[in-house]
């Protein structure tokens, strides 16, 4: 793992850096081989609470975590649990979905990707919308099961994917029921 630590209005000393990249670096016991990927790490404090924010971004799943606590320790504490815990659901998501679909998988394997947010904030007294953030990524291909399952993973509500079967961009959204809808192109 290529540790980049970095922080907003907050110094981020050897010993904060040090336990940050023990923390994070215990991930690897739930791989087999040690993750060759960046971890980007972002520190800042927001109304007296200090906030971390993580991201790993591997092949086949992005892991992001946010927590924010009193202390800088704990928030670190209680993000790595929370990136643990995404792990072993993605783990124990595959592994029954291998078991069930064994047949039609033969050796295939299961692809994710990021997800796209673009945030608007609306301007009154102009009556426009103004961009805020953006994000770019790579569309990678996906059923809608995957699609879910990556939606799920990364706590959003809404999950941009290339779907597999129909070549087409769609969108996978939780409904107020906690069910799940599916937007598609019109042809």
């Amino acid at each position: 793992m290529n540790f980049n630590i970095r922080g907003e209005n907050l110094k981020v000393t050897p010993p904060l850096r040090e336990y940050t990249e023990k923390k994070i670096s215990k991930l690897e016991r739930y791989f087999n081989t040690p993750l060759a990927t960046d971890v980007n790490v972002n520190m800042h404090v927001h109304n007296n609470e200090q906030v971390i924010e993580v991201t790993i971004p591997m092949q086949e799943l992005l892991l992001r975590a946010e927590v924010a606590h009193e202390d800088m320790y704990a928030a670190i504490d209680l993000v790595a649990e929370k990136l643990e815990r995404q792990i072993r659901k993605y783990k124990t998501k595959i592994n029954r979905k291998s078991r069930q679909f064994h047949s039609s998988l033969k050796g295939g394997q299961l692809a994710v990707s990021g997800s796209n947010a673009t945030y608007l904030k609306y301007d009154e007294e102009e009556e426009e919308f103004e961009v805020v953030r953006k994000k770019r990524f790579n569309l990678k291909p996906m059923n809608v099961e995957e699609a879910i399952l990556q939606m799920d993973m990364l706590g959003h509500d809404f999950f941009v994917f290339s779907n597999a079967e129909t070549g087409e961009t769609n969108v996978v959204y939780r409904r107020k029921d906690g069910k799940y809808g599916l937007i598609e192109q019109e042809s």
